[in-house]
């Protein structure tokens, strides 16, 4: 079965996260993916997070790119830059997440492009926006995530802010990457033209932000991280992390007399509140006392069956373990020609009639032969390519 995007072809000149992300998702769900690399390979085959490589393949590179094909190109030769010019002509869709400017600088921009594919959706991903005071600044994710105020809200108040342990800023451009090129395609079907779309690492973040920022901006009221650490800045006990007899357990906004019931700590008879942000360091500490009695499965079987909301903090060993990811398939594997298995987190959507397809990351360059044939160059303007290092 083809996946619910067969068909749609991709030019994708990303590397990093923010874009490959994106690209890899529009891969799963069936879109060819033809992954432009420079010819030492792009950034993340050569850097990978806890340095890991697996028979001296990036885990970076192998978890972003998947279901790819790949060319490697030199685009500021005259030549390299007319095999991308082709590239980009058989293309719906080009997708690049470089500082702003540098596409213009190959002659590879919107405003050129546009001119000799009119329905081509370019997508533009950057740290901060294409223009603005901070066009020149390095854009990345801890940054964003400062400047966006969410590392203001994490952690205790005694704590200095604290990053999330996740690319948050790229991951989130990333789908904001794939939302807005399925909607420009959505346009396109209807007025038959393309059109350029722009993402940024800093609006991204403050999107995720946006009901905590709404609070700010209608009340002045600045968010307060509790010394108890509770769940969020903006709310009371009893919602928060606690440590149980054999782990930890987090709970969310639900009243607290019956949760104090429930861990069996008295005080609190008579308070149906369902966010009591009074006190509410005094009172997770109060809380704490019955939590560190029981284990954590025994606490979630009182809780589930008093429909409370609750659940294990899971370590990642838990995660793997976790029956409901169990039962989600989510975690997929697949054998690399150099890697060997490979195991990694799979598609987060599901479709009833056109399932996507779990495929590998691709060699440096491996599918340069059959893309260029696909292009309509012989087998001897390939071996010439070749001969003077343009691929």
């Amino acid at each position: 079965m083809k996946g619910p995007l067969y068909g749609l072809r991709v030019a994708d000149f990303s590397q990093l996260v923010q874009g490959p992300s994106a690209t890899q998702l529009l891969g799963d769900l069936g879109a060819d993916i033809m992954k432009i690399e420079p010819r030492g390979g792009e950034w993340s085959r050569s850097w990978s997070i806890g340095d890991t490589f697996i028979q001296q393949e990036s885990l970076s590179f192998l978890a972003f790119n998947r279901a790819k094909r790949s060319i490697t190109l030199d685009l500021k030769a005259p030549e390299g830059k007319e095999i991308a010019l082709r590239i980009i002509k058989s293309s719906d869709v080009l997708v690049e997440n470089f500082r702003p400017g540098v596409m213009d600088r190959l002659g590879l921009g919107y405003e050129t492009l546009s001119a000799i594919q009119p329905g081509l959706v370019y997508c533009a991903s950057c740290g901060w926006g294409q223009d603005g005071p901070y066009r020149e600044r390095p854009g990345q994710d801890l940054l964003a995530q400062s400047i966006a105020g969410v590392l203001a809200l994490n952690g205790t108040a005694s704590d200095p802010p604290v990053p999330v342990g996740i690319g948050l800023a790229d991951l989130t451009a990333g789908l904001h990457i794939t939302i807005a090129v399925l909607v420009a395609l959505y346009e396109r079907a209807r007025s038959g033209k393309g059109q350029r779309v722009d993402i940024n690492l800093l609006n991204s973040m403050m999107h995720l932000a946006t009901q905590e920022l709404t609070l700010y901006l209608n009340t002045r009221r600045e968010p307060q991280r509790s010394a108890a650490g509770i769940g969020h800045p903006y709310v009371g006990a009893p919602m928060g992390v606690y440590k149980t007899l054999d782990g930890y357990i987090s709970v969310a906004m639900m009243p607290l007399q019956k949760v104090a019931a429930l861990v069996g700590v008295e005080g609190f008879e008579g308070n149906d509140s369902r966010n009591a942000t009074a006190d509410r360091d005094e009172i997770k500490r109060k809380l704490e006392k019955g939590f560190i009695k029981k284990t954590t499965a025994e606490l979630m079987d009182i809780f589930l069956a008093a429909d409370i909301w609750a659940a294990p903090v899971n370590n990642f060993p838990d995660v793997e373990r976790d029956p409901q990811v169990r039962h989600n398939q989510i975690l997929v594997e697949f054998e690399h020609p150099v890697a060997g298995k490979f195991r990694t987190v799979g598609m987060p959507i599901e479709f009833s009639r056109t399932p996507g397809e779990i495929r590998r990351p691709p060699l440096l360059g491996e599918h340069k032969d059959e893309i260029l044939a696909e292009l309509g160059y012989s087998d001897k303007e390939i071996a010439h390519f070749k001969e003077v290092k343009i691929l």
